[in-house]
């Protein structure tokens, strides 16, 4: 498949790389909106990690282009139901998550299992942590979020707390306090390397496809 790549930053840079020892070519790179002037159209689907502010409109362009959009980049989800609506009642494709890690999609099972053997022992009060590089414009992070929001039947008011330092690609723990012990799961990503092959893989399984997809749909 011919990929265009929707920001070309450090994440941009490694999922041409991974593409590329897949066996996939790259159509085009877009970093700018100036950029989209000289897109000749010729790909079959496209990768976005580039800002939130312009997460909207690059996916409407890759629609006008009938081109299938994997969306990686957060702090954009306001949009998320309009786009979502205009995706289907337009017969396009798009792939969100707010991480394309495996490790984070099996840590985000676990913590809902964990959440529901825990929850009916009230001592256990939960908190969720997440830490990563100063470079991250959205906070809390979107696989922050992702877990709270899959964890509000039983804990509707989650706290979480945020911290931006150095170049760390992504901390999250989930702990359980009581006034006697600490219970806690936690998953830290040692490279950006995870998400950007999440990506790739997602971009394959949602090429000649339409409609609205997750990372459950590829898992």
């Amino acid at each position: 498949m011919k990929v265009l790549i929707l920001g070309y930053g450090k994440m941009g840079k490694m999922i041409e790389r991974l593409a590329l020892q897949r066996g996939h070519s790259i159509g085009g790179r877009i970093d700018r909106v100036e950029d989209w002037q000289t897109f000749n159209g010729d790909c079959d689907v496209a990768i976005d990690f580039s800002q939130p502010s312009v997460v909207k409109d690059n996916i409407k362009r890759c629609f006008a282009a009938n081109l299938p959009v994997v969306i990686g980049t957060t702090g954009w989800t306001k949009d998320y139901e309009e786009i979502s609506r205009y995706c289907l009642e337009n017969g396009k494709a798009m792939l969100y998550s707010s991480n394309f890690s495996i490790g984070v999609f099996l840590f985000n099972r676990i913590s809902v299992m964990a959440a529901g053997i825990l929850a009916p022992h009230k001592q256990y009060l939960p908190k969720l942590n997440e830490t990563h590089h100063i470079h991250k414009l959205d906070k809390p992070s979107g696989t922050a979020i992702t877990l709270a929001e899959n964890l509000v039947s039983w804990y509707p008011n989650l706290e979480i707390n945020s911290v931006r330092e150095g170049e760390v690609f992504g901390i999250h723990e989930i702990s359980y306090t009581s006034p006697c012990d600490i219970i806690s799961i936690r998953h830290e990503a040692t490279s950006r390397e995870g998400f950007a092959l999440g990506a790739v893989v997602a971009a394959e399984f949602i090429l000649g496809k339409t409609g609205v997809f997750t990372m459950n749909d590829i898992i």
